[in-house]
């Protein structure tokens, strides 16, 4: 597999369309055990004045807009960017008073102190130089303005890690990516150089899978498995659920970081 922080594979395979994210959210939403809603909360958190300026950075399909839409203040204006321009187009259509921006986030392109709040949901183990970017939203936050940025914890997808494994010991997922990742256990320490008041929110949720056929759709849409190799592991999983008794319990640690720039 690529590295999950090459601008290259991420821009013209992962993220070239909206299909791999969806799959994605799907098998969550399908299979989560909190009743609340990943973007809900991520939305609940956000502490930001009524007329702000937001930006979202790596954006995706704009979920957190889309599932938050009648959610938003008037007065809020939204920059939603992306590496991958075939993921704007859909962002597009999530939230059509948004403004959009095809970018970098370790080069962007907006004038200093503009925004009251970046969000960084689920992105920033995507970006090879964290520092930089870390240093940029910085420069374009106002004084007081506030970082957004969700992630992972190092043991999340456990037993689906296992099960992969054990279907083929040469797949690695990227929720097995090492401890120098953007994670919920190094993410304060990345954070701390370039905000204060840094605080974790954590968001508590597992999941209890009961079908093979979107796990498999979850482990293709990040190692592109190829329709027999799919099939294999769609037959894999229903023996595996049979043995278990029915259900996969998935371990789930996500969290959002939040930290305010000081002038």
């Amino acid at each position: 597999m690529a590295r999950i922080d090459d601008p290259a594979w991420l821009r013209l395979d992962q993220y070239q369309t909206a299909g791999n994210l969806q799959a994605r959210i799907d098998f969550h939403v399908r299979f989560r055990t909190n009743p609340v809603d990943w973007q809900r909360w991520v939305f609940d958190h956000l502490s930001l004045p009524p007329a702000a300026r937001v930006l979202e950075i790596g954006c995706g399909a704009g979920s957190l807009w889309s599932e938050n839409r009648e959610r938003i203040p008037a007065g809020w204006t939204v920059t939603l960017a992306d590496l991958s321009a075939g993921m704007l187009d859909q962002a597009r259509r999530s939230l059509d008073r948004a403004s959009l921006a095809a970018l970098d986030a370790q080069r962007l392109p907006f004038p200093g102190a503009h925004f009251d709040g970046v969000v960084a949901n689920h992105m920033l183990y995507h970006v090879p130089d964290r520092p930089r970017a870390l240093a940029e939203i910085r420069r374009v936050l106002k004084p007081g303005g506030r970082i957004y940025a969700a992630t992972g914890g190092l043991d999340q997808f456990r037993e689906l890690i296992e099960l992969v494994r054990r279907f083929d010991p040469a797949l690695t997922l990227w929720e097995g990516r090492g401890p120098d990742s953007f994670l919920l256990e190094t993410g304060h320490e990345q954070l701390m150089p370039w905000f204060v008041d840094v605080v974790l929110h954590r968001y508590e949720d597992a999941l209890a899978v009961t079908e093979a056929g979107p796990l498999a759709d979850y482990v293709d849409s990040k190692v592109r498995l190829g329709p027999e190799r799919k099939a294999e592991l769609v037959r894999f999983a229903e023996e595996e659920l049979r043995r278990i008794g029915g259900t996969l319990r998935v371990s789930k640690d996500y969290g959002l970081f939040e930290g305010v720039r000081v002038a």
